[in-house]
């Protein structure tokens, strides 16, 4: 009974139902990807070399930034192979490997969302401690529990599916190396992977929902409070909402699609797992960036000296 052999080698499969029209998904993936990359680019470089956005706020988009660039370099290329060469072969090895960056990149995503609500809560509630509460020293409190939260999770859902037997399909129906996408091809009892999911689920987007959720619910007491005085934060604050609440539902849909037995067709269930890390990645410059004032500032300065540069160098 123990001696059945088990795949190593596995074909991602993701999309297949759409037959010949699957390699134009290149064309909007591909886009997505491109605009992706140049964004967060753009307002990594704009943080980074402006000595005025070295501060608390601006350090905490930029570290949203690197991680909405790093997290489609996990999966995407090798997904765009996959489109227009049909390249779907993985090892086991690999795919543990993807799946471990995976989802340990793309927890910092509500783990982030969670430093930031902690920064307007010091900016907002107590403004007159905020560099105080912001140094580094003090702060090291609030981000070493939820790093090594998302590391002893996601290393454990990651060593529980590489201990499985896969003797039966080594098809897996998705574009990349997803924990439940792998762990349902197991032909032994996958109860325990099951429970670990649901557990990092809970602990980790669950969690960090609630405390967002009620440091912003102190967040608008205290701005309801004080009259006109904050609503300037209260700006950002509602930014920080919307990205939270869009990121955090399709999130939750995605890993709940493959907990839950419904009647939802295969390619919707991709769709879903494919969009809850690239929907973020593509949109999440746009808001914290874009609608930051001295971050557009120097964004359009950015851009109008590349304008010129390339106006003036042909003479």
């Amino acid at each position: 009974m123990e001696n059945v052999s088990s795949h190593k080698h596995f074909i991602l499969d993701g999309f297949n139902e759409l037959g010949a029209l699957r390699p134009f998904l290149f064309i909007p993936f591909f886009s997505m990807f491109v605009l992706s990359l140049s964004a967060n680019s753009l307002l990594l470089y704009v943080v980074i070399s402006e000595r005025s956005l070295h501060s608390s706020m601006y350090i905490l988009i930029a570290g949203m930034a690197f991680v909405d660039l790093s997290l489609p370099l996990v999966f995407v290329p090798n997904m765009l192979l996959s489109f227009l060469f049909d390249w779907r072969g993985i090892s086991l090895t690999g795919c543990l490997v993807q799946m471990q960056f995976f989802h340990f990149v793309g927890t910092f995503q509500s783990t982030l969302l969670v430093w930031m609500a902690l920064d307007r809560y010091f900016a907002i509630c107590t403004p007159l401690y905020y560099h105080e509460h912001m140094s580094l020293p003090r702060f090291l409190k609030f981000i070493i529990p939820p790093v090594v939260r998302n590391v002893i999770m996601i290393t454990l859902i990651v060593s529980l599916a590489g201990k499985l037997s896969f003797c039966a399909s080594n098809v897996i129906n998705h574009c990349f190396c997803e924990h439940m996408a792998l762990v349902e091809l197991a032909c032994g009892s996958t109860s325990i992977n099951n429970l670990v999911g649901l557990l990092s689920l809970c602990l980790i987007i669950v969690v960090d929902f609630i405390f967002i959720a009620a440091s912003y619910v102190v967040i608008f007491s205290s701005v309801l409070r004080s009259g006109t005085s904050s609503i300037k934060a209260l700006h950002t604050c509602i930014t920080h909402i919307v990205v939270m609440s869009v990121t955090l539902i399709v999130a939750l849909i995605a890993f709940l699609s493959y907990r839950i037995r419904n009647n939802l067709p295969a390619a919707v269930r991709v769709f879903f797992s494919t969009m809850y890390p690239l929907f973020p990645s593509c949109f999440n410059p746009i808001i914290y960036g874009i609608r930051t004032t001295e971050i557009r500032q120097h964004i359009l300065k950015t851009l109008t000296g590349c304008c010129f540069v390339k106006t003036v160098s042909p003479n």
